[in-house]
């Protein structure tokens, strides 16, 4: 455990918002754990106080905050009218300054000022106006995470249009899965992008996309190197000259601004809507209080058009700050490329994933002496389990002066549950503890909170941010079907998860690939840590087959080895001595197979749940879309295995 920095620490921008609840509200809250006790015992009070804080810009005034706490169900700040894109212009005196710093492998950089943002977004909103776009109708982007993927999702919500994304390296059936529920009007998208050195034609992909979508009226082709899209609107002229002005739709609180696509790797991807104001609200306490962004600041966080990063990335745009947009090969032409964006842009926030970080670790990769990084003040990362020797190695290179915040959240609530904060002590290992406003903890079977002890992850009271529901679920009965149906009036997040004494958490899993030996529940992320530093090891993935009679089951571990690394039985005894040392005779493995991949969703999620669902019969396309795969041909080992006499489920 280390200590927040004390200069870092008084400069905060928390700090200020803690002055102004003492000065404005007369509340008075002397260190972080009152404020978040006061965040979630008073939630109405706290999350007004963000709305005033921030200045939030409305065209009708709410009747009252929250108009009860009722899950699901509630709902926030009714009858206000606002606009998520009226607040990501900045102030008349940020228009000089850049709001976009753009990178990429298949044109060269490119910097917007937010006054030339709001130029672009002015045409761009005009000319999808002129295609019939207004209030409600879709609009969905086949796009790369570029400055005119940005353009068109602000003009979109200028509108009171509702806007979706798809990266473009998914398949063609991925996109129509996902696009097909929204039923959009305009479609724009890019023939082609250059990953890495490879070029990537996706003409056909796109003919096949707008064949299966009989509501599209119009699609607009993105300028994205040489390739041109045929039968479709240009860019240019949809962002034709106009003199209409940049006008902002004033919608309710609750209006739909944007749908959000899960992974599809456990069915058909769910379209969860987000609104306006929940948004809004969400990531201007996220960017400013948690990240400590500002005026000054510059995000840099690697992601693409299909991962909710995306989403809050682009809100850095809120609390004025800068952010830093990185389309191709994140590791082309090294490991170090995105430490050297991080230096060129002079990025003070850089988001990665664990796996990034312990691949720099593996390969020792020393960012802070290789490049100038003196601007940089928090480190952050998500997406999978962080070791604590992970932990260690940011405090070696960066030391107490860059806060290390690790945090978990999901596309479910577009932001972080559990993170960290610059008034607050790093834990090694763990994520520092539950995000403002969340009301979060953990569950046992029965419902009762659990600390110290592994159980369900689950949300007790609303928040802002939470589903407005599933597009197209008009009755709401997949929607509480997906978060409601253990625990009735609490929202189930569906990690496992264990809070400590001091309110840090340790995210073990999911719930649905938590692994029961003898009625002992073993975290996957346990066995990750400590297979991560086995030199002939460089991925590896778990699942435990259950045993119908009550017994301990099969635990399978699959593991992928270096080159030069062979899977005899002295390396079979080593794993399993390293596992039962580190952890205890229950994690030691029934079998161990060696594997040529492990499978990853493109949002760098490891797919431990199709894993299990192949050794238990299912075929590959039943459990995850190919489409929905970092490789496509990732699950094909693990069928083999399950097809084998004795290996499958018993």
């Amino acid at each position: 455990m280390y200590g927040p920095d004390s200069q870092a620490s008084e400069n905060a921008k928390v700090q200020g918002f803690l002055r102004w609840l003492s000065a404005e509200r007369g509340i008075d809250l002397g260190s972080w754990d009152e404020l978040y006790a006061w965040s979630v015992r008073e939630l109405a009070e706290f999350w007004e106080s963000v709305w005033d804080y921030f200045e939030v810009k409305a065209h009708s005034p709410y009747e009252r905050v929250l108009d009860s706490r009722e899950m699901p169900g509630a709902r926030w700040f009714c009858g206000a009218r606002l606009n998520y894109a009226e607040h990501c212009f900045g102030r008349p005196e940020d228009g000089g300054r850049p709001a976009v710093l753009a990178y990429s492998q298949t044109r060269e950089p490119r910097r917007l000022t937010f006054d030339e943002l709001r130029e672009e977004v002015r045409r761009v909103r005009a000319g999808l106006r002129k295609l019939g776009v207004g209030r409600g109708d879709r609009v969905v982007g086949y796009l790369p995470n570029t400055p005119e993927t940005l353009v068109a999702f602000l003009a979109t919500a200028s509108l009171g249009a509702v806007w979706a994304s798809c990266a473009p390296e998914f398949g063609s059936v991925s996109v129509i899965d996902r696009f097909s529920q929204v039923g959009p009007k305009v479609l724009l998208a890019v023939a082609g992008y250059t990953y890495g050195e490879k070029p990537i034609d996706r003409r056909k992909e796109i003919g096949e996309i707008r064949a299966a979508l009989p509501s599209l009226e119009h699609v607009v082709h993105v300028p994205y190197g040489p390739l041109v899209l045929p039968d479709a609107t240009s860019w240019d002229d949809l962002s034709a000259e106009t003199e209409e002005p940049l006008d902002f739709a004033p919608v309710p609180f609750d209006h739909p601004l944007y749908v959000l696509f899960s992974s599809g790797t456990t069915g058909k991807p769910k379209a969860i809507v987000h609104g306006h104001g929940g948004i809004l609200l969400e990531h201007l306490k996220n960017h400013a209080l948690h990240w400590d962004m500002g005026p000054e600041d510059r995000l840099l966080w690697f992601t693409t058009t299909a991962w909710m990063m995306w989403n809050t990335l682009v809100s850095a745009l809120l609390v004025r700050s800068s952010l830093v947009m990185i389309d191709g090969d994140p590791l082309y032409p090294d490991l170090r490329e995105q430490w050297r964006l991080a230096a060129e842009t002079g990025a003070t926030l850089i988001g990665a994933s664990p796996g990034y970080l312990m691949a720099c670790r593996k390969e020792g990769v020393e960012p802070a002496k290789e490049f100038d990084l003196s601007r940089v003040r928090q480190l952050g990362a998500a997406g999978s389990p962080f070791p604590a020797e992970g932990f260690e190695w940011v405090a070696e290179q960066f030391g107490d002066s860059v806060l290390l915040n690790v945090g978990s959240g999901g596309t479910d609530v577009c932001t972080g549950l559990v993170q960290g904060s610059p008034l607050q002590s790093v834990w090694a290992g763990e994520m520092t503890g539950p995000s403002l406003g969340v009301d979060v903890k953990a569950f046992d079977e029965s419902g009762s909170e659990v600390v110290g002890h592994v159980g369900e992850l689950v949300i007790t009271s609303p928040m802002p941010s939470m589903p407005l529901g599933f597009w197209g679920d008009v009755d709401g009965e997949r929607f509480r079907a997906a978060y409601f149906d253990r625990y009735p009036g609490v929202f189930r997040f569906g990690d496992w998860c264990r809070f400590s004494t001091v309110g840090s958490c340790l995210i073990t899993g999911r719930s649905d690939a938590t692994l029961n030996r003898g009625g002992v529940r073993l975290g996957t992320a346990e066995f990750y840590r400590v297979l991560q530093d086995i030199e002939e090891v460089t991925d590896s993935v778990v699942v435990h087959l259950e045993d119908s009679e009550g017994g301990m089951g099969r635990l399978i571990l699959f593991v992928v080895l270096r080159d030069t690394s062979e899977l005899d039985d002295d390396l079979r005894h080593k794993l399993a001595r390293e596992l039962r040392t580190a952890l205890s005779p229950r994690h030691v493995p029934d079998e161990i197979i060696a594997v040529p991949t492990v499978p990853y969703s493109r949002t760098g999620k490891k797919l431990e749940v199709p894993v299990k669902r192949i050794l238990q019969g299912a075929r590959p396309q039943d459990v995850a879309s190919p489409g929905a795969l970092s490789d496509p041909a990732a699950l094909d080992a693990y069928a083999k295995f399950a097809s084998e006499p004795g290996t499958g489920s018993q």
